[in-house]
């Protein structure tokens, strides 16, 4: 378990904000962690990882489905490692990565433009609807087929749009660089060797690797009718086996510490044993490629307005949200790192109070390590 630097920042109001995201009904339960200058100052949990069918407290150690932080801590990591050894170009176009005829509207898209959700596909389609009437081994091609026939929704590199379907195509582009899936190749490349217990794709296997109990439950979800705990609440990952580029990631804090911290490190120049530091500073550098877009590559970094973030994260940060209710973001020139994973689509995903919280939180946060 992480050692907290003793000398570690005030948390009164801190733990009374998390306590009150509780009582309020932002999420039924929560854990954070605030690092500075690579040390853990705070580790805090409050409230439940379940509440139906029973109310369990949530531990330091709940797995959380970490959602959309699939696509930085798994997908993009793993384009990292390939794009520093050169076996994916950044610029690299789909119809010489793909191994299949691609359309001629998307011949031309590269990983870049995928990363930062400039390539002109939607943001998201129930695949999951059509998916469930084909054996399940067959499900990906045909997903893969499905994106790669419809037509694109804006010129490449003319707008942006955030896209699940682009970091799908990723996933791809991964397996073909590498011979194996993704969930392999970030395992172990990643995973196993930093000695991460509890961080893995979910697979649909028929048991879980843990107790259902050591989960974070999500939906009560209508199309499943079922609670979900311990399986991927994303439809369309859970359709195509359990994760893709977009979902289907899990671990706990301390756990998605050690991978940020990693890529913190190398950012820094501290190592270069996993990724080589000029490819971290590329991934983590806003692409400007549209210019009221904020995205860098497979890492989003603050607004001027209204960013999750909160006001005293710079400029030079990065950082991403998941869809039930996770975070992370890291402040570059500060050194701070803030992980929030909570679940507060459990039981309903109709409930988005956690998008006036978070900036309060990484507001206050800032206030006690002395931004303000």
């Amino acid at each position: 378990m992480t050692q907290v630097n003793p000398n570690k920042v005030k948390t009164d109001r801190i733990n009374a904000h998390l306590e009150a995201g509780v009582g309020e009904g932002v999420f039924p339960g929560a854990v954070l962690l605030v690092a500075r200058k690579g040390q853990v100052l705070f580790i805090e949990k409050a409230g439940y990882l379940s509440l139906i069918p029973d109310q369990i407290a949530i531990k330091r150690d709940t797995i959380f489905d970490l959602a959309s932080l699939t696509k930085p801590l798994a997908t993009t990591l793993a384009l990292m490692k390939l794009v520093g050894e050169g076996k994916v170009e950044l610029d690299q176009p789909l119809s010489r990565l793909l191994p299949t005829p691609v359309p001629e509207d998307k011949k031309e898209l590269t990983p870049r433009l995928l990363l930062s959700h400039s390539a002109g596909f939607t943001d998201w389609k129930p695949f999951y609807l059509d998916l469930m009437q084909y054996e399940s081994e067959q499900r990906k091609r045909i997903l893969r087929e499905h994106i790669l026939e419809d037509p694109l929704v804006y010129s490449p590199a003319q707008a942006y749009l955030y896209s699940d379907l682009g970091f799908m195509i990723l996933e791809w582009i991964i397996e073909q660089a590498t011979g194996m899936t993704m969930g392999q190749f970030v395992a172990q490349s990643f995973y196993e060797p930093l000695l991460l217990e509890r961080t893995f794709l979910s697979e649909d296997t028929p048991a879980l690797p843990f107790k259902q109990e050591i989960f974070a439950a999500t939906e009560d979800c209508p199309w499943r009718k079922r609670i979900i705990q311990g399986e991927v609440d994303d439809e369309n990952a859970w359709a195509l086996g359990g994760y893709s580029g977009h979902a289907g990631l899990f671990g706990p804090a301390e756990e998605v510490y050690v991978v940020v911290n990693l890529l913190r490190e190398h950012y820094l120049g501290k190592r270069d044993d996993y990724l080589k530091p000029e490819t971290v500073r590329a991934f983590f550098t806003r692409q400007d490629i549209v210019k009221e877009s904020d995205w860098c590559l497979g890492w989003d970094s603050p607004s001027e307005e209204n960013s999750s973030a909160g006001r005293y994260f710079s400029r030079n940060s990065v950082g991403h949200t998941g869809f039930t209710g996770t975070s992370v973001w890291m402040d570059l020139d500060k050194d701070v790192v803030v992980i929030l994973l909570t679940n507060r689509v459990h039981p309903t995903r109709n409930n988005e109070k956690i998008k006036a919280f978070r900036p309060k939180l990484h507001d206050l946060v800032m206030e006690e390590l002395g931004f303000d």
